[in-house]
């Protein structure tokens, strides 16, 4: 996994997409452009990360799209070929990043210098760390923990805060707010404003 106290940018590649995703979140993607197929390949051969990154401007397939300098790095954790040139793959964010330059191939794939980010939460209120624990249990009992990657951590305020930002019905700039937010009392807080009834 990456590492936040590493001051060193590092170089990955960056898949532009139209979702946001959060360290310890699922990413399921099909995989047919050859510049992502390359990207796959790639990875896996050197068990790598590549970055994920909401859409600014642009589209999924096709040009290079224009998209977010923050975003969070993705690890192929399954992977299958069900035909020639198509990839589905089960992804895992591990740590969110900051991109310092970027650079498109002549493929399309682009590259990123990146400076990985740390959360941190000094000030963490218990009040909205309750009501967002509450919430959250709630909500993976009717769908079930198998929404989460792994073992739960209701103790963890990160991993809550994180856990309810891919699941409130809040837009792809909403989220992208989230990621961005460093803090985690903040972060937790902003949920819970949007938590509140009316």
């Amino acid at each position: 996994m990456p590492d936040p106290s590493n001051p060193d940018p590092a170089d990955i590649a960056i898949f532009p997409l139209s979702l946001v995703l959060f360290p310890g979140g699922l990413l399921p993607l099909k995989i047919f452009e050859q510049r992502y197929i390359e990207m796959t390949k790639a990875c896996l051969r050197d068990d790598s990360p590549f970055g994920v990154c909401l859409i600014r401007s642009g589209h999924e397939v096709g040009s290079p799209a224009e998209h977010e300098p923050i975003g969070c790095s993705a690890r192929i954790r399954q992977w299958d070929m069900p035909h020639t040139g198509i990839f589905h793959l089960a992804c895992l964010g591990e740590t969110a990043f900051r991109v310092v330059e970027s650079r498109a191939g002549k493929n399309g794939l682009i590259h990123g210098r990146v400076e990985w980010l740390s959360s941190h939460g000094e000030g963490i209120d218990p009040e909205h760390f309750n009501t967002c624990r509450s919430m959250l249990e709630s909500l993976a009992k009717r769908a079930g923990q198998d929404i989460f990657a792994g073992q739960a951590a209701y103790d963890d305020p990160e991993w809550v805060s994180y856990r309810l930002a891919e699941l409130l019905p809040v837009d792809s700039r909403g989220r992208q707010a989230l990621l961005e937010e460093r803090d985690t009392g903040r972060r937790l807080a902003a949920i819970s404003q949007v938590l509140q009834p009316g």
